[in-house]
């Protein structure tokens, strides 16, 4: 029986991902593999070493003996990590982790995959190969059977096998040995590799690099902070399970927001909120082609839906439930658990995902770009959504920042609800259809008049995050970004000095910091930051807000990457990672605030 573990290590979010759209791992400075979950975004974390197992194991580990130091990067404009490790005599290894993705047989090769190059480039290094997956979050060990030269692991929900030209033995013991040459190892299906790892990593590794460099290319990327940008690009891009085109909100479950806490969350799922806003800020740069697969995702997942309320989020092959439980096996990541598996934001009704439907399919109308571009048919599966909008825009909910003890008007909400139904009116406007315009105009006009009534707090001097209420949340910072209010109104501007002064600290937003279910939040919201930079530059205050923004850029991690929240006091990452949200945040504020590439030059 594997012992248990006698102590916690101690994590941190300075991480890379690699992945390609069917899997997707988080590889430390080490270079171990400490999340993955296999085969999809949302199965069981077979290596889950970063939430701190009970049992010895979750991790893929290239250990190298009295290792001293280390240094790690991403290869230029891909998906592909490179990491460096230097032991204390001189000695020094390189390994390179990627999931291969290319085209291949005309069509895209994207397996369930991980492709490992560990090469010596110094002295005589000595190395041990840990490859210690677990079931059922952390429960037990997964089975393990050898053959001549590959490794056999039954996991919880798939069977995968390593292939590698290091003796089986080597491996299954764990055993060190001096790596005195290339040693290659590929983690995927139960299949035969018809090749040599050495040779099919050799072209695949080719071929990947090829791949994302090419995606890159065609991206329409800002003059300045062009590294951030693509960086958070093909982040973004590893966040679509390409299967289906749902878009997770994170690859990870259970990072606290903070310290202690127990905002713990699982975010492997695809909220269409969230979803939305990386089509909006892919569609930016140019890559229309992740709105497409997600728009394919969205149109099945309503097909059936008739006029019933739409829930916030679906796992991402569509599974309308996801209750949640916990993982006891897990100690959490720090120790800190609880562990989360399910969210159960599924039972809330949070209304303004209506008009995140409708402004995620909108470009789809106007991109003369897109192959398949929208037509009155896809326009009359919209107005589906448009009547929804306008049924609930002032009912209840919990808003977007998902509070489980309370309800109200939120003014966000209502907002996006006026924007479905002003989308639908240019949508008409553009396909001919004149009394559907008309329409559509009409209602969204009704709406704002009746969302600035019963959102403006004339006695405070700014809008407020609810109807009839007196408290600020970031999501008002919204209200110029979807059309709803002119950025140079004397009523926008007065709000966003307001959230500035309320929920600021230094250079970090607060969502609110009105207490909810779990006491007054403890940290920072990265995107809420980056909607406060945009809208400093959108109401006139463009140089401090770049001051802002470079000053964020620092925050990252040393691979570009951004968890969902920081700690003001410290610059700590928290929550689920790499967030979504906060790669939008940046996409979106650069291309703001850059320069045009016709002045740079």
């Amino acid at each position: 029986m594997t012992p248990a573990r006698t102590e916690t290590p101690q994590h941190d979010l300075e991480l890379g991902v690699v992945g390609n759209g069917s899997i997707a791992a988080l590889i430390d400075r080490d270079a171990r593999v400490v999340w993955a979950c296999l085969p999809t975004f949302d199965s069981d974390a077979s290596f889950c070493a970063l939430l701190s197992p009970r049992h010895e194991g979750g991790d893929w580990t290239i250990e190298l003996q009295d290792h001293e130091r280390t240094e790690q990067w991403y290869e230029t404009n891909t998906a592909v990590l490179v990491t460096r490790l230097y032991d204390r005599h001189g000695g020094a290894i390189e390994v390179t982790d990627f999931a291969p993705r290319y085209r291949a047989r005309g069509r895209l090769f994207h397996p369930v995959m991980l492709a490992r190059r560990v090469r010596p480039i110094a002295g005589a290094p000595r190395i041990r190969v840990l490859l210690r997956p677990l079931c059922d979050y952390g429960a037990e060990p997964a089975l393990a059977t050898s053959g001549s030269n590959h490794l056999r692991y039954r996991l919880s929900d798939t069977t995968v096998r390593l292939t590698s030209d290091v003796p089986v033995p080597m491996i299954q013991r764990a055993l060190p040995f001096g790596l005195d040459r290339p040693a290659h190892f590929v983690l995927g299906p139960d299949e035969t590799l018809d090749e040599s790892p050495a040779d099919f990593i050799a072209l695949a590794l080719h071929r990947t690099q090829e791949y994302w460099r090419d995606w890159v290319r065609y991206l329409s990327i800002p003059y300045e902070w062009q590294d951030a940008v693509i960086r958070a690009a093909i982040t973004l891009k590893l966040c679509q399970y390409e299967a289906t085109g749902a878009i997770v909100a994170a690859l990870t479950t259970s990072i606290p927001e903070a310290a202690g806490t127990e905002r713990n969350w699982d975010y492997r799922f695809c909220w269409l909120r969230d979803a939305a806003f990386t089509v909006r800020a892919l569609n930016r740069l140019g890559a229309t082609r992740t709105m497409e697969n997600y728009l394919r995702y969205v149109f099945n997942l309503v097909a059936d839906h008739g006029d019933s309320e739409i829930g916030p989020v679906f796992g991402i092959t569509f599974e309308r439930e996801l209750h949640e439980r916990t993982a006891g096996a897990l100690a959490g990541y720090r120790g800190m658990g609880p562990v989360r598996i399910g969210n159960d934001a599924w039972r809330q009704r949070q209304n303004d995902v209506y008009g995140s439907l409708v402004l995620a399919s909108a470009q789809l109308f106007f991109d003369r770009r897109i192959e398949h571009r929208g037509d009155a048919r896809m326009f009359e599966r919209l107005e589906q959504m448009g009547r929804l909008a306008l049924r609930m825009a002032e009912q209840p909910d919990a808003g977007l920042w998902e509070f489980r003890g309370r309800a109200a008007v939120h003014t966000y909400s209502a907002a996006m609800c006026w924007a479905a139904c002003d989308r639908l009116a240019h949508i008409a406007t553009e396909l001919g259809l004149d009394e559907r315009a008309r329409h559509w105009h009409d209602e969204a006009t009704a709406l704002r008049a009746r969302i600035l009534a019963q959102s403006w707090n004339a006695r405070l001097g700014h809008f407020v995050d609810a109807y009839g209420g007196e408290h600020l949340d970031a999501s008002l910072l919204l209200l110029a970004d979807i059309g709803f209010i002119d950025a140079m109104d004397p009523r926008f501007v007065a709000t966003v000095d307001a959230v500035g002064r309320v929920l600021g600290r230094g250079d970090h937003l607060f969502r609110y910091i009105a207490p909810d279910d779990f006491g007054a939040p403890e940290t920072s919201f990265n995107i809420c930051t980056f909607w406060y930079i945009e809208a400093r530059a959108a109401t006139g205050r463009r140089e401090r807000a770049r001051a802002m923004f470079e000053r964020m850029l620092a925050q990252r991690n040393a691979l570009g990457l951004l968890s969902e929240d920081i700690a003001p006091a410290t610059g700590e990452h928290w929550g689920n990672f790499p967030q979504t949200y906060s790669m939008v945040g940046l996409i979106q504020a650069a291309m703001r605030l850059s320069r045009r590439w016709e002045d740079a030059l």
